[in-house]
């Protein structure tokens, strides 16, 4: 094998790596969206629990986080504007960043 086949290795194994923690970030961003939104909605326990994994499931409808964000502010209504939410959004990924890659 080649200098180059191993750097087009590495390469591809950084890339992989580094999708595969984007996605775990993703996910563990929005069970705890889904957590913060279900304390708003007074929801606690296995509630709670259950509503967050609602919103973990509708990441799975589209590519992006709309289909998250549509989820959160529509079962929250007037309890949180846009703005709270995405900003939320945007915290709680650095958080759940941080978080993975504590674990790794």
């Amino acid at each position: 094998m080649t200098t180059f086949d191993d750097r087009e290795n590495a390469y591809e194994n950084k890339f992989a790596h580094d999708a595969q923690l984007q996605f775990k970030a993703e996910a563990r961003r929005n069970r705890l969206l889904g957590l913060w939104a279900a304390e708003k909605l007074g929801k606690d326990g296995d509630d709670a629990v259950a509503y967050a994994r609602e919103v973990v499931k509708a990441d799975f409808e589209e590519a992006g986080d709309e289909d998250v964000f549509r989820k959160v502010s529509s079962d929250l209504g007037d309890k949180a504007s846009e703005s709270e939410i995405r900003a939320k959004m945007a915290e709680l990924m650095t958080e759940a960043r941080a978080q993975i890659l504590t674990e790794v």
